[in-house]
């Protein structure tokens, strides 16, 4: 018997194929579980996990979140998929949306730089006097990510599809709305710095006169 935790291989059958996967868990020190497996399966036979249909010992496993232990799936074991692959003009779509997610996420680690630098500034970790120009260029610096949010949304929306790409329409859909997401954190952000820059003159000009 495997230990708990420990990788399980399953032979997965679809249509005339045959396929080994050792399904490992993607959580440190967890147990394998369906989603693990339904991943793996996506990987090997090119089936996406949300048109999969897993069948072992007659029974359709659904529950993604569940260990393969609790399913009763061991070693050795013989999982039957049904379900339809994405056409390659599908695919050739979904690599693109994947792309974009991928500039999505370089954008949004600037987003997060920018934040903790405006936060450092705000907790007084940098000289008064230096505290303005850094702010301006920050602000300078939001409105650009913003620009570039802007700039995917409109690839994004550049991207026609047919109804039956259900996969790419699903993906399209998440990934507008993790943009608008980030660009509603933008707008956060530029309007606390706008805040910061005006109490910062101000005191100034109070010291002044």
């Amino acid at each position: 018997m495997a230990a708990p935790g420990a990788p399980v291989t399953v032979t997965v059958t679809y249509s005339n194929e045959k396929h080994s996967i050792q399904v490992a868990s993607q959580q440190e020190d967890g147990e394998p579980t369906l989603q693990d497996m339904a991943v793996l399966i996506e990987q090997v036979t090119g089936v996406p996990v949300h048109f999969q249909k897993l069948i072992y010992k007659g029974k359709s496993l659904k529950e993604l979140e569940q260990p393969l232990s609790a399913l009763g799936v061991k070693n050795g074991c013989k999982v039957m998929l049904i379900g339809k692959r994405n056409s390659p003009e599908e695919e050739a779509e979904l690599k693109k949306l994947k792309d974009l997610e991928k500039s999505v996420e370089q954008i949004a680690n600037k987003l997060e730089e920018v934040n903790k630098e405006f936060t450092s500034i705000q907790k007084g970790f940098l000289a008064k006097d230096l505290q303005i120009e850094a702010l301006k260029q920050l602000d300078k610096r939001i409105k650009g990510t913003a620009e570039q949010f802007m700039k995917i949304l409109e690839q994004i929306d550049a991207i026609n599809l047919p109804e039956n790409f259900s996969d790419c329409k699903l993906k399209k859909k998440g990934l507008v709305k993790r943009v608008q997401v980030f660009l509603a954190q933008c707008d956060t952000i530029e309007g606390n710095i706008g805040q910061e820059m005006d109490k910062l003159q101000s005191k100034n000009l109070a010291l002044a006169e």
